[in-house]
């Protein structure tokens, strides 16, 4: 049971280290607006997300007015639209009709993101999953509000090799498609391998078919409350470390699962989970790389970033493990290079490497996530890029995910301004060597071994 008592310990928190709940996320299932007529699909959605989240923004709101807590965004998630939209999409124009009428919808009811403009093909694509990626890059072209995601790849089944290829083109062709505002498209298109059905946060959330008609899930951060009661235990052992780590994660989890069961209350909606994910924001004092360094690092990137992340992530599990019966999504630490203003010092100051923020992507919460490349770097080397990272999550049995923005017309040295939570990021340097004749190979890297478990 949580009481006031815990509410009013973290005071201290909200006001001067910069925790809030990042995100209510709605989740909202679509499968009851399948419809063969397009007209009629489209309708359906809209009055579904229209009536279901009416009130989300409000009750946010009154939450946050009540507890005192900052509730930053509220949100709503969808089942992958190429599952809804099969029987009447026939063409990728098709998709971008139902793309603006979930961008009509979330403006109605006046959330920030809705996600779910997004296909699952980790073992093969169908025709409506094919035209629902081609349609991507018109419909974030043409919308302000959709996120997308692709899950190719996972443990269980391996790489789809022939999505990787199509998505390293269709991230090309957003880039172009946005060119004129750096490229904005690709910062609301993320590429996973083993994505979970119950993630709160953008731009990978959808709700997955194992999910109720409707759930509220929550997404708590706090990497400003983490860096400053890490000053405590400045020069002490990793025992003091790790369990100063553990505590706060807990006191921040609990934050999170009393906004949830209020929300829940309030919607008449169950309660999902609490992501738990320590994500940055430009702000100063709200970086997981000032926590990197506060652990002992002279820069992200130095030697020992890797395992200095990979303790950091595992005890913020621990720690909200134990404060809520029910942590999902991504839960951990967020390594996004615009998102972080110490990874954005970082790479200016040629610590930081694609290189080395790939290795610290095997023990994060994610991947390479809103990073700035060229413009004019290749689609095959971007498919390329993100086989390397679907790799990594694949053998490592754990989600990852790439969000990579070639700046169209930019490159290195020069920076990629997108705004608000997406901060603004250095445009990074990318091996060019080609990996063409690897990339052209048709077919799916087969599962690890390890994955037959029956």
């Amino acid at each position: 049971m949580i009481n006031m008592y815990e509410v009013s310990e973290t005071n201290q928190m909200i006001e001067h280290e910069n925790l809030d709940v990042r995100t209510i996320t709605l989740g909202i299932s679509l499968l009851d607006c399948i419809d063969s007529d397009l007209q009629e699909l489209n309708r359906k959605i809209y009055d579904k997300i229209t009536t279901v989240a009416a009130k989300l923004v409000e009750t946010g709101n009154d939450i946050e007015k009540e507890f005192g807590i900052p509730i930053v965004n509220k949100r709503i998630s969808i089942t992958p639209i190429s599952l809804v939209g099969g029987a009447a999409c026939k063409s990728p124009e098709d998709y971008v009709t139902v793309a603006k009428t979930l961008d009509k919808a979330a403006k109605k009811v006046g959330v920030n993101f809705i996600g779910g403009y997004s296909a699952l093909v980790s073992k093969g694509m169908t025709r409506s999953d094919e035209n629902l990626i081609r349609s991507i890059p018109e419909a974030l072209a043409q919308t302000e509000r959709i996120c997308s995601s692709i899950n190719v790849g996972s443990t269980r089944t391996g790489i789809n090799m022939d999505a990787v290829r199509l998505c390293g083109e269709i991230v090309k062709a957003t880039a172009e498609a946005t060119g004129d505002n750096d490229s904005l498209g690709c910062a609301k298109l993320v590429i996973f391998c083993n994505a979970p059905d119950d993630n709160p946060f953008m731009a990978g959330a959808f709700l997955g078919v194992t999910e109720s008609d409707a759930v509220i899930n929550v997404g708590v951060s706090g990497p400003g409350v983490v860096k400053k009661a890490l000053e405590k235990v400045r020069g002490k052992g990793f025992e003091e470390l790790c369990e100063m780590i553990k505590k706060t994660a807990f006191k921040v989890t609990r934050v999170g699962q009393l906004v949830a069961e209020e929300a829940s209350k309030r919607m008449g909606i169950p309660f999902g989970i609490i992501d738990l994910s320590l994500a940055p924001t430009p702000a100063v004092g709200d970086s997981v790389a000032e926590i990197l360094e506060e652990i002992g690092l002279e820069r992200v990137g130095a030697p020992g970033t890797t395992a200095a992340l990979a303790m950091l992530n595992d005890q913020v599990k621990k720690g909200g493990v134990m404060a809520s019966s029910y942590v999902g999504g991504l839960s951990g630490a967020f390594i996004p290079v615009s998102e972080d203003q110490g990874m954005i010092d970082a790479v200016n100051l040629g610590a930081l490497s694609l290189e080395k923020l790939e290795a610290m992507t095997c023990v994060c919460s994610v991947g390479l996530d809103m990073i700035a490349i060229p413009g004019k770097t290749s689609a095959s080397t971007i498919s390329g890029i993100i086989a390397d990272e679907m790799a990594i999550g694949m053998i490592n049995q754990k989600t990852t995910a790439v969000r990579l923005i070639p700046v169209i017309g930019k490159d290195v040295g020069e920076t990629a301004e997108f705004g608000g939570l997406l901060g603004y990021a250095p445009i990074m340097p990318v091996n060019e060597f080609g990996c063409d004749a690897f990339i052209s190979r048709k077919g799916r890297i087969p599962a690890p071994i390890h994955s037959f478990k029956n």
